[in-house]
């Protein structure tokens, strides 16, 4: 078997499923608990909010764990908007962004803010003088994913985050880095407000968490007994925190080592331009992230290809899992490169893959297309 869609879900690592599993075993109290296997749990918390709050150049305090990258950008979103709404009603994004906050801003739209949807040109990278020219004084929010979740473009946040304050230093910046994470060093410096997901990085689903910058009001999004500073009600989940925490040491403490490896899979991948007629690659060959490559094939149905694919044990996508089964839904191509719309299909990697895989990958694609070209042309 061959798994390149990593981008939807990773498999989850065996050291992080030794984690959850002792916990789950050995700390399995509710962490709000006054007794002396409460206080166990919630030690396991602490320490985990320290590990990830290293890595990312956090105070442990602005660290706040939830379900996951969608729980992530409506806590962001929603809870800005919500504590700031007397300042100002102007917010920003861009129209090629996850549907988690895509759909958090089409329905603010409906609640009477003013949405800007900022527009990209044909690699996904975001129009920088466009957003100079949106933000004023009435504006609260610019949210801006770090890395496309389809085509890999990474976006210069330090820039757009200057920008920004530039602008006005009272607008809110959020970024969703949910497909950098663990992929890319982050630094949160100029960052007001992050989202993580875990199963993203070889951890659980249903885990994630929200940097939120001291001094950055949120108002929270669901009610209940005032955890993690009633930012975020709930029982705490020890074990998924203590799995993202162990993901999260393992993906930076290989960081460049995995970063390489995954670039030489990319490259070997990049030569099917070469070798077979009518392959092109979406978003920027050079620059983008090589843990995610978006192909396109001429006269081929992506879905189609995908099957063909998954008859022979390889596993791809045709774009973001999320919005994958939804109606009348918009992908990245669909904006940066409107003719390969239907025909592209998303590989991504993780540290598990192999310089070999792709070998195999490429052999399969070099065999599956001209016999699907053929019988489209029956």
């Amino acid at each position: 078997m061959i798994y390149f869609d990593n981008s939807a879900t990773t498999k989850i690592d065996e050291k992080v499923l030794e984690e959850i599993n002792n916990t789950m075993l050995d700390s399995f109290a509710n962490s709000s608990s006054l007794h002396r296997l409460g206080y166990k749990s919630e030690q396991k918390i602490i320490s985990s909010k320290k590990t990830i709050a290293n890595i990312i150049n956090a105070k442990e305090d602005e660290i706040y764990f939830t379900s996951g990258g969608t729980e992530s950008n409506n806590m962001a979103i929603f809870g800005v908007c919500e504590a700031y709404k007397k300042y100002g009603n102007k917010i920003i994004t861009t129209t090629i962004e996850h549907p988690s906050v895509l759909n958090c801003f089409k329905e603010l739209e409906k609640r009477g803010f003013e949405v800007c949807y900022l527009n990209v040109d044909n690699k996904g990278y975001v129009d920088i003088n466009q957003l100079e020219e949106e933000i004023n004084d009435n504006t609260i929010l610019v949210s801006i994913m770090q890395v496309n979740n389809e085509i890999g473009t990474i976006q210069d946040i330090e820039k757009i985050a200057k920008i920004i304050k530039s602008k006005n230093e009272k607008t809110i910046f959020h970024t969703d880095a949910v497909q950098s994470f663990g992929k890319l060093a982050i630094n949160v410096k100029n960052i007001d407000l992050l989202s993580v997901s875990g199963h993203k990085i070889h951890s659980q689903k249903g885990i994630g968490f929200l940097y939120v910058k001291s001094g950055i009001r949120l108002e929270p999004i669901m009610y209940g007994a005032g955890q993690q500073n009633k930012k975020r009600s709930g029982t705490i989940n020890t074990e998924g925190i203590v799995g993202l925490a162990k993901a999260t040491e393992l993906a930076y403490s290989n960081l460049e080592q995995n970063f390489k490896n995954v670039e030489e899979i990319r490259k070997e991948l990049i030569k099917l331009v070469e070798e077979l007629e009518g392959v092109s690659v979406n978003g920027d060959i050079e620059n983008g992230i090589p843990y995610i490559l978006s192909l396109s094939f001429k006269d081929i149905r992506g879905e189609v290809l995908l099957h063909a694919l998954e008859d022979k044990d390889i596993f791809v996508s045709t774009g973001s899992a999320c919005s994958s089964k939804a109606k009348k839904s918009f992908s990245t191509i669909d904006y940066v490169c409107k003719e390969n719309v239907g025909s592209t299909i998303r590989v991504s990697f993780s540290y598990n893959n192999t310089l070999e895989e792709a070998k195999e990958f490429k052999k399969a694609i070099l065999e599956i297309v001209p016999i699907l070209r053929m019988y489209k042309k029956r």
